[in-house]
């Protein structure tokens, strides 16, 4: 499944949450278009390093929230807004990539990719129009900004921005390798990691037609196609927000339930691929029939890596614990435990790890067998992706609109905030004194860190 009955329709709206003063004016672009060397507080890519901690360690003490000023753009940001440069870059489901002046809000330069895909020509789904989901991803190497657009008749076309310009300078083709083209939905963020921009594929919401999940990649330059799908007949797509989660030399992506319950076809599982995309390792609970059957698969969430181990947790509500350096393949995990329904992507902080669960995030920790501990569950029902910094661990609600800032110790609410209407998996971006969370009703500036 891919996140069928979790997402609702959307307005062609959008904003980016700031919470605090501006980003230092020093960051700005150069004169020749080519921003400067990256900055600790930037986060240039979803929970911002390629492990997904989405630990902004620099963050500035949490003060009282409260609203600074808005603006608006041309469509709904799904993808979490990037911080590069001193400036804040974000994607539109109407497939325009902006940036954005962190003083004003006001817009500084804006790409516009194509005309995106409308729900009228897709085989089914929940978002109109469908154009940039995931969350982009930017190299220092190139100064460019990464963003794979959906576009009219159902084409997917990976660019890459100048991010001191705005001008296109890469723009290429980057089709799922098997299935029915229409039936795919990019949503799991870019992964940038070795010169390669990684780009995870699943199906629409409703799950209909013939989509395989994979993970399709090329050079910085566009250049030198490869791609891996999942050995199953139909389904099993790669979707989770969070994208590829950099391990070593490996990437290790959930994937959702495929068809089968018969012969197991490497769905429902954490699959570790080589940066050629050949699969090195493979874990799947030994319940992975039956969670084809009842769509209770691992794929609504990104594996989690802490210390030595990897934390899976997905639809049926256990979390498993695994040897990063061997996944274990069939029912191979170190220990299991009840944990919660998970949707989204996990942040990290020390020995901690925040889960994102359906009725409020979890503080997880593993001891060095491999047993996971339940420190605390939220004292509030956020089902967004969590973050931390400032002494805070952030979370949104997309069912109410609000942003929390609650206690790593135990999860009560230090502050709150209602952002207005969210997308699906809301996550905040931590950077210097701010937070920027991508919502569906303009650009909000929130004070207070």
């Amino acid at each position: 499944m891919n996140e069928s009955g979790f997402r609702t329709a959307i307005a062609s709206t959008a904003a980016v949450l700031i919470i605090g003063s501006p980003v230092p004016a020093q960051a700005s672009p150069g004169a020749a278009g080519h921003l400067q060397q990256a900055a600790a507080s930037d986060w240039p890519t979803y929970h911002r390093d390629n492990a997904r901690t989405g630990d902004a360690t620099d963050l500035a003490p949490l003060g009282t929230l409260g609203t600074a000023w808005q603006s608006t753009l041309d469509g709904a940001v799904y993808g979490q807004p990037l911080v590069v440069g001193g400036q804040i870059l974000a994607a539109t489901e109407n497939n325009t990539v902006y940036a954005l002046d962190p003083a004003t809000g006001a817009t500084r330069w804006s790409a516009h990719i194509g005309e995106p895909a409308r729900r009228s020509e897709l085989p089914c789904g929940n978002i109109d129009p469908l154009g940039i989901t995931s969350t982009m991803v930017y190299d220092q190497a190139t100064s460019r900004v990464y963003a794979l657009a959906e576009l009219t008749g159902g084409q997917h076309v990976l660019v890459g921005v100048n991010a001191g310009t705005g001008a296109v300078e890469v723009r290429t083709p980057l089709e799922p390798p098997k299935g029915d083209v229409l039936a795919h939905q990019q949503r799991a963020a870019l992964t940038l990691f070795d010169g390669r921009v990684y780009v995870p594929y699943g199906g629409l919401a409703g799950d209909c037609a013939n989509y395989i999940g994979s993970v399709a990649s090329v050079t910085t330059a566009g250049t030198d196609p490869i791609s891996y799908a999942v050995p199953t007949t139909r389904e099993a797509g790669i979707w989770a927000p969070g994208g590829g989660v950099v391990d070593g030399q490996r990437l290790l992506y959930s994937v959702g339930n495929g068809e089968s319950t018969m012969t197991y076809d490497d769905s429902d599982s954490v699959l570790a691929l080589s940066p050629a995309l050949q699969r090195v390792d493979l874990f799947a609970p030994d319940t992975w029939a039956d969670d084809n059957a009842q769509d209770l698969d691992l794929g609504s969430s990104s594996p989690t890596l802490l210390g030595d181990h990897v934390i899976a947790v997905g639809k049926r509500g256990t979390g498993y614990v695994l040897n990063h350096d061997k996944l274990g393949g069939i029912g191979g995990q170190l220990a299991q435990a009840d944990i919660c329904q998970s949707f989204g992507g996990s942040a990290t902080s020390g020995d901690t790890a925040y889960l994102p669960c359906t009725d409020g995030p979890a503080a997880v920790r593993v001891d060095a067998a491999g047993t996971p501990t339940v420190v605390w569950r939220a004292a509030v029902s956020a089902n967004g992706s969590p973050t931390v910094g400032g002494g805070a661990v952030w979370v949104a609600d997309w069912n109410t609109g609000d942003l929390y800032a609650l206690a790593p110790a135990d999860g009560t609410v230090r502050s709150q905030i209602n952002l207005g209407t969210l997308p699906h998996f809301a996550s905040p971006t931590l950077s210097g004194d701010h937070a920027y969370v991508g919502t569906m009703t303009g650009v909000v500036a929130v004070s207070g860190a």
